[in-house]
C-alpha cells in the first residue's frame, strides 16, 4: 500500500506578518517559513500505518517554487521514503493545487492520499475536497482517527454533534485534523541526512494543466481593533445595555 502526502509550505506559525505598505497583500520576505502544521499530522499518520506494517511507501509532494524544497526534506527527515516537487511560480489556490495533485495521483497510483485539513495561510479547506471530487473517490475530512482494512480505510471525524465513522473504499482522499496525532520530533542528523536525499522534479507546465486563479484578490487589511470591554454590576444592568444600547432584545 502506498501513501501519498501533501505538503504546503507557509509562514511560521510563531511569525507575525505584516501588511505589505499598499495593503495588496502580506509581507513576508524575509519571513521564517516551515510545513503547514496539519500537513505536518499529515505525514506522522501515514508513518505510523508505515510502522504498523500497513503501508509499504510513503510519498510527500508539494506546489511550488524551487525553495518549496525545505518543507519536503523535513518530510524526508520525519521518514517520508520519496518526495515529489510540482515547480510553479503560478500563484495556486485550492482548485489549481487539486488539479496539479490530481495528475500526481496519476502517475503514482496511491491507495489513499492524506492532506492537512487546512493551510494556516489561507485557512480555505478545500484542496482535499476538491480533490477527492476530481479524482471521483471518497472523502473523510476533519479526520482524528485512521484505520486500515482490507481495502477499506476507517476513520473518525469530528461533526456539530460529536464524532461520525466512516468506511471509505480505497483509493480515497482524507484529511487530518490537528487533533488526529502528535508528530514527532525531528532529529538533526535525520535532517542532514534528508538534505542529501533525491527529490524528484516535475515542471508543472508539462501537465497541460490550467492551474491559474481565478480569485483575485482586491486588498488585505487587518482586523478591526476589538473595543476594550466593560465590568458591569449586576445582570439586570447587563440587560438594559444590551436591550437599549445592543438592541438584541427587545
Amino acid at each position: 500500500m502506498k501513501i501519498l502526502v501533501a505538503v504546503k509550505r507557509v509562514v511560521d506559525y510563531n511569525v507575525k506578518v505584516r501588511l505589505k505598505p499598499d495593503g495588496s497583500d502580506v509581507d513576508i520576505a524575509g519571513a521564517k517559513m516551515g510545513i503547514n502544521p496539519f500537513d505536518e499530522n499529515a505525514i506522522e499518520e501515514a508513518l505510523r500505518l508505515k510502522e504498523r506494517g500497513h503501508v509499504s511507501e510513503v510519498v510527500a509532494v508539494t506546489l511550488g517554487m524551487a525553495a518549496c524544497q525545505d518543507v519536503l526534506r523535513h518530510a524526508l527527515a520525519m521518514g517520508a521514503d520519496r518526495a515529489i516537487l510540482v515547480e510553479t511560480d503560478v500563484l495556486l489556490q485550492p482548485l489549481g493545487i487539486a488539479r496539479l495533485l490530481k495528475a500526481v495521483v496519476e502517475r503514482e497510483q496511491p491507495d489513499l492520499i492524506i492532506l492537512g485539513k487546512q493551510a494556516i495561510d489561507d485557512d480555505a479547506g478545500q484542496t482535499g475536497q476538491m480533490l477527492a471530487a476530481l479524482l471521483g473517490v471518497g472523502q473523510g475530512t476533519f479526520i482524528s482517527a485512521v484505520d486500515v482494512h482490507e481495502g477499506e480505510v476507517h476513520v473518525t471525524r469530528e461533526v456539530d454533534g460529536g464524532t461520525e465513522t466512516l468506511a471509505l473504499r480505497l483509493p480515497a482522499v482524507v484529511t487530518a485534523d490537528l487533533r488526529l496525532n502528535e508528530p514527532r520530533y525531528v532529529k538533526l542528523p535525520n535532517l542532514m541526512m534528508a538534505k542529501k536525499k533525491p527529490i524528484q522534479t516535475y515542471q508543472a507546465v508539462d501537465f497541460g494543466i490550467d492551474a491559474s486563479p481565478h480569485l483575485k484578490q482586491l486588498t488585505v487589511a487587518n482586523p478591526p481593533t476589538r473595543k476594550p470591554g466593560i465590568k458591569l454590576d449586576s445582570v439586570q444592568e447587563l440587560v438594559e445595555k444590551l436591550r437599549t444600547e445592543k438592541k438584541v432584545i427587545g
